[in-house]
């Protein structure tokens, strides 16, 4: 009896799927959603190779993402598994992910990254991260690993260290690209091609420069591209503009967005060009900022994702404690009509309706007027047609509420002088509301201090004590 051999790969009950190796980019998919965020079952795939202990594994799912992609990671994990992926990471990377983590975390990592492996790294990264993240450093670490840079990395790092925290000088990289006027497109280029580890890793333009190297103009690469060779350039180069190296950030961006600057010059006292910004930079400082402003006008600092229970309580407290403080003056109004209230109970209940309509009122403005303030577009010159703008808009608002009030209380308490009250209350409410939303931003500037800090407590203790004396007051000469 002869047996057939059979071709089990030739039946389709019996078929063999042999799964495709993973490639960096099938775990770069797998990794992120649509919206570049990463996938919880990305994160639960790292957390379990560390688990495992599986080195290799945990090495192939980091290495799959972009350093700011492994800095949000970074995030989503506990300390002790970030402690896992550290020693995973590439020198070469492991800078650029560290310029790329959140302060909480940038510390923690720094922390836990050997001296030497972290010299290696920041000499990867531009002077103007590399900074950034020294200055993040306790002094003796921060002196072990500058002695483990190279000589030059560690001067420029040294030198911009040296200029004022949020400036230019702090914010921008020292590495650029210059050229005499005097040098034809052709020189340019080959100088280009000859200085290779000198130059920048990212550059938009070149420097045009005279003998003082004060700069005098800016050539875009592009120009420099599509121009003959035996061009000058001081025939084809462009107005330059130059930022300041003791200029804050804020005008900085300002700058950058009112001229859509794709990089821009740096200069010391005297003109000299000491370094460059570039936009990208630029978007760092704008989100920051606008972080900032939010989180400042909610009374509240940025604790970040690990930030413990006492953190939290710390940077939210005192500001509620202020708040108490305002609310408790705000409310002494009322101790002194109690007797109106104690004939018409209706008041009780009507007064906080006044009182918070009047707060979304000066919210509203408030938010209009510092984000007015910090893009410039509101500063003496206009201020008198905003405020009056602001309380034109108030008393229009006010009188449609007041209207949409008067009938309702009319129709709940059947009582004319009773609405008539409420209706006159809440335009003196809206009004104040806006004068206060304007005014408070606005002397706040004016003495120099950020006025997105403080400028809602103010508002909010202001539209409360209107609110409630504005019902009480009115109601005391109409209501006997």
């Amino acid at each position: 009896m002869s047996r057939e051999t059979t071709d089990l790969t030739d039946d389709p009950r019996h078929s063999l799927v042999i799964p495709e190796p993973e490639t960096p980019e099938d775990l770069e998919d797998l990794a992120l959603g649509d919206d570049y965020a990463l996938n919880p079952e990305y994160v639960e795939m790292v957390i379990d190779a560390a688990d495992r202990g599986d080195t290799a594994r945990l090495r192939e799912l980091v290495h799959a993402l972009d350093p700011a992609d492994v800095a949000d990671l970074m995030g989503f994990l506990s300390a002790g598994y970030r402690e896992e992926v550290i020693p995973v990471l590439d020198p070469e990377w492991l800078g650029e992910i560290i310029a790329e983590l959140d302060d909480n975390l940038r510390e923690e990592v720094l922390e836990a990254t050997p001296s030497a492996t972290l010299a290696k790294a920041l000499e990867e990264l531009d002077s103007d991260d590399a900074a950034d993240v020294i200055d993040d450093l306790d002094e003796g670490k921060r002196a072990q690993v500058l002695a483990a840079m190279d000589e030059g990395d560690r001067a420029a790092i040294e030198t911009t260290l040296a200029y004022e925290d949020e400036t230019a000088g702090r914010l921008m990289q020292r590495e650029f690209l210059a050229a005499p006027q005097f040098w034809t497109v052709g020189q340019t280029i080959d100088h280009v091609r000859e200085a290779g580890d000198r130059l920048p890793e990212l550059f938009f333009d070149v420097y045009v420069v005279d003998p003082s190297f004060t700069p005098v103009g800016a050539l875009p690469i592009s120009q420099l591209l599509t121009n003959k060779r035996e061009t000058p350039l001081a025939e084809i180069m462009e107005p330059v503009t130059e930022i300041a190296v003791d200029m804050d950030q804020e005008e900085v961006a300002y700058i950058f967005d009112k001229y859509h600057l794709i990089s821009a010059p740096v200069v010391e006292t005297g003109g000299r060009l000491v370094g460059q910004i570039t936009v990208d930079d630029i978007v760092g400082v704008i989100r920051e900022e606008a972080q900032e402003d939010i989180l400042a006008l909610a009374g509240v600092s940025d604790t970040g994702r690990d930030a413990t229970v006492n953190d939290i309580v710390r940077s939210r407290l005192p500001w509620l404690l202020l708040n108490l403080v305002t609310e408790t003056i705000a409310v002494s109004a009322i101790a002194i009509f109690q007797d109106q209230i104690a004939k018409l109970v209706a008041l009780a209940v009507l007064m906080p309706i006044v009182s918070s309509l009047g707060g979304n009122a000066g919210t509203q403005t408030l938010a209009v007027a510092v984000r007015a303030l910090a893009s410039k577009e509101l500063n003496a010159a206009n201020a008198r047609r905003i405020i009056v703008r602001e309380l034109s808009v108030g008393a229009m608002n006010g009188l449609v509420l007041a209207v949409v009030m008067g009938m309702a209380t009319f129709v709940f308490y059947h009582n004319a002088k009773l609405a008539i009250t409420v209706g006159l209350a809440l335009v003196a409410n809206i009004v104040t509301a806006a004068l206060g939303g304007i005014l408070a931003p606005l002397a706040l500037e004016k003495m120099g201090r950020d006025p997105a800090v403080s400028s809602s407590i103010f508002v909010t203790f202001l539209t409360d004590f209107m609110g409630f004396f504005a019902v009480l007051t009115i109601a005391a000469l109409l209501l006997r």
